[in-house]
């Protein structure tokens, strides 16, 4: 017997980062006051392995084929949704979750989905509250010393030859004496940094700016983001810093990388691509990056190309891994001395029609099961012109908007 699942128009709503069901929250997907947001959950499992993506297409299939689908909105993310937390390495456990209820917003149309045969659930204002208790951080797998050693170590490689260029990852332990509120992290993070990707996805919370994927029909989006600086708070200043980044050959050659890794991933799915010839400076509230929209059209295939695919090619990009991606992965595993998790892995939505939104999962924190404690990450792009001092100031510049929304008492 189907099981019945419903999307109906909704009216005026408050923000989405602050609605609230009878259902806890349990994935997002939010930017610029827009995007998805689930609450509860009607199945999940994980999936791991090198066909973690294939197998997370078959499960999300599978239970499709279970569904009554009522959609009376149509269009990219409406209907039923499945939020996906890819792990950086094959060998981790990723994460596919759909929910019972999910309420969009996208260009001024708003819509609720419910799996189900109750009424359409009430919805009402969630009203944010303190994050109670006292926050501790911790050093993580290396200590900042070890940690500029190991970039050191990698630089050398490059300068022998032995890869072009490496993302090195860090990360920091934060402990809280009461429970780490979800609700108060969302809220910091959509409002503090609105050009960026907030996701929830199994405790896995961040605010990426990184677009690994779009797929909307047959248009494909990807924002590359490598080269970054970080602000200094002073606007005038911050205008020529912005203008030493987008000269500086160290950032130019990151970037190149990563573009390049993009658009070579791409190419096979896509009868046309259009590359930038030059990147343009991303302003957040904290650092800027250099950033390349790699935008294209799929092909006309007998065999339908859906996001899985792309994702499958796209990852890991040079942004998160390196170039050539196997010897840059050998060195991540021999120079980190940690797990990512789901750290720099795909994360994102896919709805029925095989079209979503898919971050790499940056800026980002792994919520521990009792809620009391966080790994936070960052990562830097190595390139022979790196400096283990700047790297180091760079990467803390990263842990920021999660330590921030950790820190924040009021």
């Amino acid at each position: 017997m189907p099981t019945n699942i419903t999307t109906e128009l909704l009216g005026e709503h408050p923000a989405l980062n602050l609605i609230s069901t009878d259902s806890e929250i349990s994935a997002t997907w939010l930017r610029a006051g827009e995007g998805l947001i689930g609450f509860g959950e009607w199945k999940s499992t994980s999936v791991k392995g090198a066909n973690r993506f294939s197998d997370a297409r078959k499960w999300w299939h599978e239970q499709l084929s279970t569904l009554k689908i009522q959609n009376n909105v149509h269009g990219s993310g409406t209907g039923p949704i499945l939020f996906t937390s890819f792990a950086f390495d094959p060998s981790e456990e990723s994460k596919l979750v759909i929910p019972k209820v999910i309420i969009g917003s996208k260009g001024g149309k708003s819509w609720i989905t419910w799996i189900g045969d109750q009424t359409q659930p009430a919805i009402t204002q969630y009203l944010t509250s303190k994050q109670a208790g006292a926050v501790s951080f911790e050093t993580g797998a290396l200590s900042d010393e070890e940690w500029k050693k190991r970039v050191a170590s990698a630089v050398t490689k490059i300068k022998n030859g032995e890869l072009e260029k490496v993302v090195l990852a860090r990360d920091l332990i934060a402990r809280n004496s009461e429970n780490i509120s979800v609700r108060n992290l969302i809220s910091f993070l959509t409002k503090n940094y609105p050009s960026t990707w907030v996701f929830l996805v199994s405790n896995l919370i961040g605010a990426t700016p990184e677009l690994l994927v779009r797929l909307n029909k047959s248009l494909v989006t990807s924002r590359i983001l490598a080269g970054t600086i970080r602000k200094s708070g002073d606007e005038a200043r911050d205008l020529g810093l912005a203008a030493s980044l987008a000269k500086s050959s160290k950032d130019l050659e990151e970037h190149e990388y990563a573009v390049r890794s993009v658009a070579d991933a791409l190419a096979p799915y896509c009868s046309s691509t259009n590359v930038p010839e030059s990147p343009f400076v991303l302003h957040l509230a904290n650092v800027m990056h250099l950033a390349t929209d790699v935008t294209g059209v799929l092909n006309d295939s007998a065999t339908p190309i859906d996001i899985f695919a792309l994702i499958a090619s796209l990852h890991p990009s040079a942004a998160v891994c390196g170039t050539p991606t196997q010897i840059a992965n050998s060195v991540i595993d021999e120079l980190e001395d940690m797990n990512r998790g789901r750290y720099a892995g795909p994360v994102g939505w896919i709805d029925a029609r095989g079209d979503g939104e898919i971050g790499i999962a940056l800026r980002t924190g792994q919520l521990s099961e009792d809620l009391k404690s966080m790994r936070i990450f960052s990562g830097c792009g190595i390139v022979a012109g790196s400096n283990p001092d700047d790297e180091l100031a760079e990467s803390q510049a990263k842990l920021s908007p999660m330590r921030t929304a950790l820190e924040i008492r009021e």
